[in-house]
């Protein structure tokens, strides 16, 4: 037992004990003074006694609802006293004044600290009162917050038996622009007047809660159509967009929801929310100003989605990638004179995975710009161990689109030459032809940044964007890459290959190295080399492998050369 419990305990006994006394003063002239002499025994102050007792206890119970009732007898007590004593004289007479004077002060203290503490006490439970609503209650729209929604929501899922619990997610669509643009006042009447509407199209058993910012939450119990859900939450949306004038500007409240439900009690109110949410995203993925029921296959796809990111994020963080090569091969012999980076993930349980699987993703959440350098130092530090046997050997690194527009993409490389010491004139960097196009002017001025590095660049794709040929003349670029779809039409008809030739043609017009992607077979690198194309790429010569694998092929060949 604590010590304040103790306390409490001693107090009341105290008091217990005060009231007693004082009963007994008040009883003993009118009882007990006739109960002195010798004829009396013992037996005779059994029921006076009792009844004192009893009345005690009473007083007691009711100074537990009103404190001040347990002082109405030690008052009475203490005038009875000052009566007896008003006719006595002497020491004593004196004596017994001064100790009811005391007791009079004690009396009057005790009464007066008794009404102080009660006071404090109504305060208290005022406080305590107010508390307890602002806990359940949102301040500027007078609707429940989330606290009273979980309550609310945990309830109704309990009683639900077998029918359905909804609950409708709503999310005010440019919120953030009313607050920028006509200032929070503005932003908080649109929030008050959103909860005024929402309450006036849900039923009285239902909850509408505001969760904060401009989300609101309405929860719809024991429904047996869930068609309702539907039917209230457009209802909503179409009531929001009446307009409303605040200060004179005219405005709307555009909102999206999403809908969840849960049929019976077995389920987890986290979750339903959880759903909703899920809901109103794929509401705002829609356009906006509309409402989405959960959608469970959706959900899934966004939830790999998230899956991948973190992976993603967490495979760059711990260097979970490698570079492979794939040999770019000179056609006149068809020996290796360089290589083209390319990165691949090496998945902890997915295992190794191509470029095609993550790359998008990567310059989506923007880890390219990272994820690029890396690469480029990685492949940096290798070509120049290769390049002390094969000294013109050449590497190309690709570049992103989120590369290409990152203002300190020359500083990195630069960083990157000056650390690993690779001849910058055998580096090339290759970007695809539709992101070189997409803002001419501005690509001509990065890849211009690049060039006085010293390295090359290469145009990735080439003949892709046909109908944007005409500017190529304005880009500093030095190699033209023939889109694989190109190439691999030659074998197929003359029509294929007329087209390649042309591609070759236009690349030699503007004074550009060609070399040809996706060589697949010995009949594709045989044409090619009637059309004069210098290099090629492709799996006939062969496919992306692990730089220990390309030092192999090299030293091999370098081997063979040296016959």
């Amino acid at each position: 037992m604590g010590s304040s419990k103790v306390l409490d305990r001693v107090r009341r006994g105290i008091d217990e004990a005060m009231i007693f006394a004082s009963l007994m003063v008040l009883a003993w002239p009118v009882v007990f003074e006739r109960l002195t002499d010798e004829n009396h025994e013992v037996l005779d102050w059994l029921l006076p006694v009792g009844v004192v007792v009893v009345v005690s206890v009473v007083i007691s119970k009711l100074a537990d609802r009103w404190p001040l009732a347990q002082y109405a007898p030690v008052s009475a007590a203490v005038v009875m006293a000052a009566l007896l004593t008003a006719g006595a004289n002497g020491g004593e007479a004196e004596l017994t004044w001064l100790i009811i004077v005391v007791a009079g002060t004690i009396l009057v203290r005790q009464f007066l600290g008794a009404r102080t503490n009660e006071g404090l006490m109504r305060d208290l439970t005022r406080q305590r009162a107010q508390l307890a609503r602002q806990a359940f209650r949102d301040p500027l729209t007078g609707l429940g917050n989330r606290a009273m929604f979980m309550d609310h929501a945990r309830d109704a899922l309990s009683d639900a038996d077998d029918t359905m619990t909804a609950v409708i997610l709503l999310d005010l669509d440019g919120f953030k622009g009313v607050n920028d643009t006509y200032g929070h006042a503005a932003g908080d009447e649109l929030l008050r007047v959103t909860a005024e509407r929402l309450n006036a199209n849900v039923r009285t058993n239902d909850t509408v809660s505001r969760l904060g910012g401009d989300e609101f939450v309405v929860l719809l119990p024991r429904l047996t159509d869930d068609q309702i859900a539907d039917t209230v939450a457009n209802r909503i949306l179409r009531d929001l967009l009446q307009p409303l004038v605040v200060d004179e500007t005219v405005l709307t409240i555009r909102a999206s929801a999403g809908i969840a439900f849960a049929r019976g009690t077995d389920h987890d109110v986290d979750e339903i929310l959880r759903e909703a949410d899920a809901a109103l995203y794929q509401a705002k993925d829609d356009g906006k100003g509309v409402a989405r029921r959960f959608d469970p296959a959706r959900f899934a796809e966004a939830e790999q989605r998230r899956n991948d990111e973190d992976d993603l994020r967490t495979a760059l963080a711990e260097k979970q990638f490698e570079v492979f090569y794939q040999p770019i091969v000179d056609l006149d012999g068809e020996h290796t004179v360089g290589v083209e980076a390319l990165v691949r993930w090496r998945h902890p349980s997915r295992g190794l995975l191509p470029p095609a699987a993550f790359l998008d993703l990567a310059e989506e959440i923007g880890l390219m710009p990272e994820l690029g350098i890396w690469v480029l130092e990685q492949a940096c530090e290798q070509a120049v161990g290769w390049q002390r046997d094969n000294p013109s050997f050449e590497l190309n690194v690709n570049l992103s689109a989120s590369q290409l527009g990152s203002p300190h993409l020359a500083d990195d490389i630069q960083t990157v030459l000056e650390q690993t010491g690779i001849p910058p004139y055998l580096l090339v960097l290759e970007l695809t032809e539709s992101v070189a196009l997409t803002d001419l002017a501005e690509s001509a001025r990065v890849l211009g940044s690049l060039k006085t590095l010293g390295v090359r660049i290469a145009l990735d794709d080439f003949g892709t964007g046909f109908s944007s040929l005409s500017h190529l003349g304005a880009l500093p670029v030095d190699v033209v890459k023939i889109d694989r779809s190109f190439v691999q039409a030659m074998p197929d008809s003359a029509t294929g290959a007329s087209v390649a030739e042309a591609v070759l043609q236009i690349a030699r017009t503007f004074g550009l190295a060609p070399v040809a992607e996706g060589v697949e077979d010995a009949d594709t690198a045989a044409r090619l080399r009637e059309l004069e194309c210098a290099q090629a790429q492709g799996y006939h010569f062969a496919k992306p492998m692990p730089a220990a694998e390309l030092s192999d092929l090299l030293a091999a060949q370098v081997a063979l050369e040296r016959r």
